[in-house]
């Protein structure tokens, strides 16, 4: 048994399926269906139930799986503190980005930090602020930006951008020609939202409902180029932060929201009480200052926590 047949195996289980984690693992598939079956001839027991449609984990294969993360997550703390060792010479950063912020400021300061540590990798997944969250809690990120506010008890965090939200419209919108609109003149309106992963489509939704009324939602998506499409061809407005609003092409037109003035906070977020590799740690600190260089009161020992 080695540690690659135990990666391939909890792989298999996560998405059961075999040509999935193949895809995911980038080799093909009878080479993740011979390494199974040799682990399941090697231990003597059947790990899947391949009767059904869908690959089911037997009880053998749920002990086996609950120690398979155990001995892969040690290994993979075994290297991470092997690569600390190296100082920054070498290193790898799982980071989250949602797709509905302006990243152009923030991928220029990992530039700057890619100047400073060539040898450092990183692996910059887009996702929802939930799924994030999830994510950097499970061990499948090391760090995310999300929005706030956030659960204190499970991450350490610092803000580094806050702003209103804007209301967009098709520009032949009868408040196209508004400067400002109050939240209470929008509940005949069709809405486009960012999806459920997205914190911002609660936030969107609660401040209607303490109003008094419920968005009709005609449509959802993950992107907001998409949003601005859907709002220029007239299908409804949407809410977005004043930054993403600025970067739509479309024939649009934004007005600010009022009564109430919505802000939307965005933050860097990291588990508490988790090893966090050095080349990770470095980049928190190198991001915190260079995102807040203009804030004369900034904790600079935040990893001290």
């Amino acid at each position: 048994m080695d540690i690659r047949q135990l990666k391939y195996f909890i792989a298999v289980a996560r998405f059961n399926s075999f040509t999935r984690a193949a895809d995911h693992l980038y080799v093909t598939q009878p080479t993740i269906s011979k390494m199974i079956k040799n682990l399941e001839t090697e231990l003597g027991v059947q790990l899947f139930d391949r009767s059904r449609k869908q690959l089911i984990l037997t009880d053998a294969g749920r002990t086996v799986l609950e120690q398979a993360q155990t001995i892969d997550k040690a290994f993979n703390h075994l290297k991470i503190e092997l690569d600390d060792l190296l100082g920054l010479e070498k290193g790898h950063i799982r980071i989250g980005l949602p797709p509905i912020m302006d990243a152009e400021r923030f991928l220029r300061v990992l530039g700057e930090f890619h100047d400073l540590y060539p040898s450092i990798t990183f692996q910059l997944i887009e996702h929802g602020t939930k799924k994030i969250e999830e994510d950097v809690l499970h061990d499948r990120l090391d760090v995310g930006v999300t929005s706030l506010p956030t659960e204190e008890e499970a991450f350490h965090y610092f803000p580094f951008m806050q702003e209103s939200l804007r209301v967009v419209f098709p520009r032949k919108h009868p408040l196209s020609y508004r400067k400002q609109v109050s939240l209470s003149e929008l509940e005949d309106e069709a809405f486009i939202l960012f999806n459920k992963d997205f914190a911002l489509n609660d936030l969107i939704m609660n401040a209607c409902k303490d109003i008094g009324f419920l968005p009709r939602v005609v449509s959802e998506s993950t992107q907001w180029d998409f949003i601005g499409k859907l709002i220029a061809n007239g299908l409804g407005i949407s809410i977005l932060p004043y930054s993403v609003s600025t970067l739509l092409k479309e024939d649009v037109h934004t007005a600010k929201l009022v009564n109430p003035t919505i802000e939307w906070d965005l933050a860097v977020i990291w588990r508490k009480d988790h090893y966090l590799s050095y080349a990770a740690k470095a980049w928190i600190e190198f991001t915190h200052k260079r995102l807040l260089l203009s804030d004369e009161n900034s904790d600079s020992s935040l990893l001290d926590e």
